[in-house]
């Protein structure tokens, strides 16, 4: 299973070996306030992230291809009410990724506060969406349909039980950002922030394309 994005920034930082603590007030670019630091550029952080998004894509596209082949062996496919919730899920998502973006664009603008407002806002509709989808697993249950009783319900089970991994990863990168003592960071707040939005929006655009797959080749 392809790693978090808190593993990743976590081994950036391992990786640097030998060094001393950033200086507070040191930037992204790795000089501190003394001009003798040079950490790790910020392009570091998004090239990493856009590489574990890539296995992501790798590891969601093979149980894509799987689904498809497997429904067009046979006629043993067998259709079964898709739960309800998991409209509410979708949208719930969905805004997610409109209070991650709001609380971006108040730490670039320096409001803390609000920044702090709108990230934990985030966290709580991710926890939420999370929750829902055990509902929709309960759902399931109550008619009957469980991991082994078709392709179509195995199928439904491991793609969102494997999302729902993904975006637990993107909660842990959440409060990873909340709580971090930034001034003994080699990372900057700011970016941070601008990783973990990037994870975020990919983990919503992902659900919506899995919640489409789901619902038609159900």
């Amino acid at each position: 299973m392809p790693g978090t994005i808190t593993d990743e920034i976590e081994i950036i930082d391992a990786g640097r070996g030998g060094g001393t603590d950033v200086p507070a007030g040191g930037d992204d670019d790795g000089e501190g306030a003394g001009g003798g630091f040079h950490g790790i550029p910020q392009r570091a952080y998004f090239t990493v992230i856009q590489l574990g998004l890539a296995g992501i894509i790798m590891f969601f596209m093979a149980l894509t291809s799987s689904l498809l082949v497997r429904k067009g062996l046979g006629n043993d496919w067998v259709a079964f009410n898709f739960p309800r919730v998991l409209w509410l899920n979708t949208l719930i998502l969905l805004a997610s990724s409109i209070t991650i973006q709001a609380a971006r664009r108040n730490l670039h603008g320096g409001e803390k506060a609000a920044f702090k407002g709108w990230w934990n806002v985030t966290t709580g509709l991710g926890v939420l969406f999370l929750a829902g989808q055990f509902m929709a697993w309960r759902q399931l249950a109550s008619q009957g349909v469980f991991l082994v009783t078709n392709p179509s319900s195995s199928f439904f089970y491991v793609l969102t039980a494997a999302h729902g991994l993904h975006l637990f990863g993107g909660i842990i990168a959440l409060l990873y950002v909340s709580h971090r003592n930034w001034r003994r960071s080699r990372i900057s707040q700011v970016t941070a922030t601008d990783v973990a939005s990037i994870y975020w929006h990919f983990m919503d655009g992902l659900w919506v394309f899995l919640f489409v797959l789901l619902y038609l080749g159900r």
